[in-house]
């Protein structure tokens, strides 16, 4: 069975496309116009393990808001077509990344209801850009994003860190990495992992 997801959105905002395969080995494709954002979605692309395309244009001359915005609500849809009915995966995933200074928690239920906790990020840098066109405080709107679409509960700590660039990259990392865990064939598992029987 193939977990591919292929979802396309185009607004007055923005143009997306992404394409991924849950069952990939890290083979990344990224253009949005955000290179910061290049930067994380290869990041998470990479340590998820999926084969992950990302092709984006959107009104980044207003600023980077609805192009990185709207990528991640098209990355959630497409998460969500891949699963399909959740038959045989492990459900539940975490992942600890330590960068440098920087220590990220991320743990996910692929429960069907989303919700999102995102919580540690340091406050002093809620008004700063990274690289040209990034504002840190994306990052937030990004796992929100994802995790309502994914229709996963999804929750972030960043224990410590004061680099931005690591403090986000290790997020973006964690989130992958128990993406990955979550959504992994369980060999003993045999149906959709839940007393309800449904996802």
């Amino acid at each position: 069975m193939t977990r591919i997801g292929k979802v396309e959105r185009t607004t007055k905002e923005s143009s997306i496309f992404v394409q991924l395969d849950l069952d990939g080995t890290g083979e990344v494709e990224i253009s949005t116009g955000v290179p910061f954002y290049d930067h994380m979605l290869t990041a998470f692309g990479v340590h998820g393990s999926l084969d992950l395309k990302v092709e984006a244009t959107g009104d980044i001359h207003i600023d980077a808001h609805h192009t990185v915005e709207d990528t991640a609500i098209v990355l959630g849809q497409a998460i969500r077509q891949a699963l399909g009915d959740k038959s045989g995966i492990r459900r539940f995933g975490d992942a600890w990344i330590p960068m440098d200074e920087t220590l990220a928690h991320a743990a996910i239920d692929v429960s069907g209801r989303p919700y999102c906790v995102h919580v540690g990020e340091p406050e002093q840098f809620n008004t700063f850009t990274i690289g040209n066109n990034y504002p840190f405080v994306l990052t937030r709107h990004v796992f929100d994003s994802l995790s309502f679409h994914a229709q996963i509960a999804l929750h972030v700590r960043v224990i410590h860190g004061r680099d931005p660039h690591h403090i986000a990259e290790a997020e973006y990392k964690a989130v992958a990495r128990a993406l990955r865990a979550a959504t992994e064939p369980d060999p003993r598992a045999g149906g959709i992992p839940s007393t309800k029987g449904v996802l």
